[in-house]
């Protein structure tokens, strides 16, 4: 080689300061951006338009329950946001754990706790005081129970029993309450029976998700399954049972209307067809199936319900 090519070998790339803390900016911004889990947050965001939409009263083509939708939306992403981080922040030691979760910014050491705490107080916190002087005082207390209930109830029940996802399914279904408290400033049947199908569903989702990771959770020291002796009739009640009690309420139509019925049947049916299938064969590709399923049905009912409104 000449003495070139061993200079070029020899020198690394000089990179200019300004890119290198463009790229670190980006890298903690992705990272605080992660902590809100904005997977879950999607699912929130629908259940609460569903809500909204349905308990306000008068058309929807105006500009008015618009900008008051996106402020329900707005306040309660804030308060969900802070909720999964501060879920993180609880977990941390856990999540470290588990080959799922070991990459979270907190539990791989790129965030320091007192700042995640920090970030989650402060996005829950001015969530809720959004929701109580923009929208509503109602919405603004369904959120914070919600919030507390999942962090202080549900969090640490997960290391303690298995009926941590019934205690979890209660905070988890408050998202339609919330929008229809904000468009509406009470609570009607049919917000109940919305805050019934989100309950119910939560059980086949979670635990499709829960049967996956199980060795997973082991390892972090979370008991969401009971000991295998009485595993198998577990698992088939908590996903059989909540289908088969979503039949009917999912039937309901929020506003009358024969297509609601028959099209809320057939979903169902569809995702307790998925939910059997699991049951018996109780792999991990039935679960994946049953999990995707899960994922499509909710988005699918709650946009029926709202063509029938409309």
């Amino acid at each position: 080689m000449g003495s070139n090519s061993i200079l070029t070998l020899a020198d690394p790339p000089t990179i200019a300061p300004g890119v290198c803390q463009a790229a670190t900016l980006k890298f903690v911004i992705a990272d605080y951006w992660a902590l809100t889990k904005p997977e879950v947050n999607l699912l929130i965001a629908v259940a609460t338009c569903t809500g909204y939409c349905l308990a306000f009263q008068g058309p929807l083509f105006t500009l008015h329950p618009w900008l008051r939708l996106s402020h329900t939306l707005f306040g309660t992403l804030l308060v969900t946001s802070g909720a999964g981080a501060l879920n993180q922040y609880l977990e941390r030691g856990f999540d470290a754990q588990m080959r799922r979760t070991a990459r979270r910014p907190l539990a791989a050491g790129r965030l320091r706790p007192p700042a995640v705490l920090r970030f989650g107080v402060g996005l829950a916190s001015i969530g809720s005081i959004y929701l109580a002087t923009v929208v509503n005082i109602t919405a603004s207390l369904l959120a914070i129970l919600a919030l507390l209930s999942y962090l202080f109830l549900y969090t640490p029940l997960k290391r303690k029993t298995a009926l941590c996802m019934l205690v979890g399914a209660f905070p988890g279904a408050m998202p339609p309450l919330i929008g229809w408290a904000a468009a509406s400033g009470r609570l009607r049947w049919e917000a109940w029976m919305l805050y019934a199908m989100l309950f119910l569903w939560q059980f086949p989702h979670f635990m499709a998700i829960t049967w996956m990771y199980r060795e997973d959770y082991g390892r972090g020291g979370y008991r969401v399954l009971p000991d295998i002796p009485v595993q198998a009739r577990w698992v088939t009640l908590q996903i059989m049972l909540p289908l088969l009690a979503l039949l009917p309420i999912s039937m309901l139509p929020t506003q009358a209307g024969i297509f609601g019925s028959l099209g809320g049947l057939l979903l169902t049916l569809g995702l307790l067809y998925y939910g059997a299938y699991f049951v018996h064969r109780r792999s991990n590709a039935a679960a994946r199936r049953l999990l995707l399923a899960s994922i499509i049905y909710l988005p699918s009912l709650f946009l029926l319900k709202l063509l029938v409104r409309s």
